[in-house]
């Protein structure tokens, strides 16, 4: 069963999804879940409730139509640049899918693995579904909210005048782009580095240790040798010269939260928002392998698709999500549909070639690999990657039940009294 393309999505986008659409967003896509999502929905505890709702209704409503199943949280963008300025690990910049952390190598026999467990944030979406939520929490919540209403960009408006003046102004979002990419290819490298570290707020040392790795590297050119590096510059670049233009507004301090979705845009497929600052510069950053999907767009495909499902008989429906629509319709006037044949052109061939889903359940030589598999013991000091494992294992919480739907067989029981957990 193939989980369709990646996607990475807004607060914005799924705010605006009912739970059975939800349920369409989870089962046609890996979802990619953002540090700053994350961050977002959080920061909605210290915000007034609306339309007779609380602040922890409006959380728990927000993580209950998160995704659990096909889904990850993607490793924090500073902690990828850290792993590539200090020559750790080199950032994948053509990846299309979420970078995972949270895993522990395991040995089975002779054969390494991969174990990847539950983080720390997964867990709190199912807490705050059912509105529990810990004090450091909401004071976390309430500190964010805080930075955002002190976030001023005067200074940065000021500072990049005489960028933006460079040339001539830029008079759209495009130019701001060249302009942006024009000043980290034609400033030396050494420059470059001192000023894209001390834009980000690195410390002098980081820029020493780092200078000395890229002459000892040959001196490659810096866009080899820091891609991610300089990809985030390049956001950052075009977000100060963007507002240094009047193009985009230095009025509003949310811009800033906004503007950092485009730093994982390299782990997505497609990125969806209803966002207007989104809508116009995600897709500057975007590869033509990739696809911006405006969030009223994705609603009324999902609308659509829960239409087609709930039509279904009753027996078929029984059976759940996971075996009933293992794959979309075969039918090109949805939007998913589309995506799919983009993004995975085979999936009709890999269809008819695997069994009927009465034939999925789970086998005997299923069940034995699985409880080998449960035998694997934690490896103190293996440096196996998760590309190098013999065989990788995800740890899940998922609800069986969300909005109308079941999405497992009766046959699966919930790990708890509840029937949805």
């Amino acid at each position: 069963m193939s989980s369709g393309p990646s996607i990475i999505f807004d607060k914005s986008a799924l705010e605006s999804l009912n739970p059975d659409e939800a349920v369409w967003l989870d089962q046609f896509f890996t979802s990619n879940i953002t540090p700053v999502f994350f961050l977002e929905v959080l920061g909605d505890l210290q915000k007034a409730g609306k339309r007779g709702r609380t602040p922890d209704q409006i959380v728990g409503n927000l993580a209950y139509k998160t995704p659990d199943m096909n889904a990850g949280p993607n490793v924090h963008h500073l902690d990828l640049l850290a792993a590539e300025l200090s020559g750790s690990d080199k950032v994948d910049m053509h990846r299309y899918n979420p970078v995972l952390g949270h895993w522990i190598p395991v040995a089975l026999g002779d054969q390494a693995g991969i174990m990847f467990k539950q983080t720390p944030e997964e867990e709190a979406f199912i807490r705050w579904q059912d509105h529990r939520f810990r004090e450091f929490e909401r004071a976390a919540a309430k500190s964010w909210r805080a930075r955002v209403r002190e976030l001023n960009h005067q200074a940065i408006y000021d500072m990049f005048q005489s960028v933006a003046a460079v040339g001539g102004r830029p008079k759209s979002l495009a130019e701001v782009k060249t302009k942006a990419d024009s000043v980290i290819d034609n400033m030396p490298s050494d420059r470059l580095l001192k000023f894209g570290l001390r834009l980000m707020g690195y410390p002098p040392r980081v820029y020493t240790a780092v200078l000395e790795r890229w002459r000892t590297s040959g001196e490659p050119l810096i866009r080899e040798f820091l891609p991610y590096f300089c990809y985030v510059l390049s956001v950052n670049l075009f977000f100060y010269i963007g507002m240094a233009a009047d193009l985009i507004s230095r009025d509003r301090p949310s811009h800033t939260i906004d503007m950092s979705y485009l730093y994982y845009l390299p782990f997505c497929m497609v990125f969806t928002s209803n966002d207007r600052l989104h809508a116009t510069t995600a897709p500057l950053f975007m590869t033509l392998e990739q696809s911006f999907v405006p969030g009223g767009e994705l609603k009324a495909d999902l609308a659509r698709l829960d239409a087609h499902y709930s039509a279904l008989p009753e027996e078929e429906k029984s059976k759940g999500v996971y075996h009933m629509a293992s794959e979309p319709p075969d039918d090109s006037s949805f939007l998913v549909t589309r995506l799919w044949d983009k993004y995975d052109p085979d999936w009709r061939q890999v269809k008819e070639s695997r069994k009927k889903p009465e034939d999925l359940r789970m086998t005997d030589a299923m069940k034995s690999l699985m409880a080998q598999l449960k035998k694997a013991k934690a490896v103190q000091g293996s440096s196996v990657s998760p590309e190098a494992a013999a065989y990788v294992t995800m740890e899940r919480r998922v609800r069986i039940r969300q909005g109308k739907w079941r999405r497992f067989p009766p046959e699966v029981k919930p790990d708890t009294g509840e029937d949805d957990k």
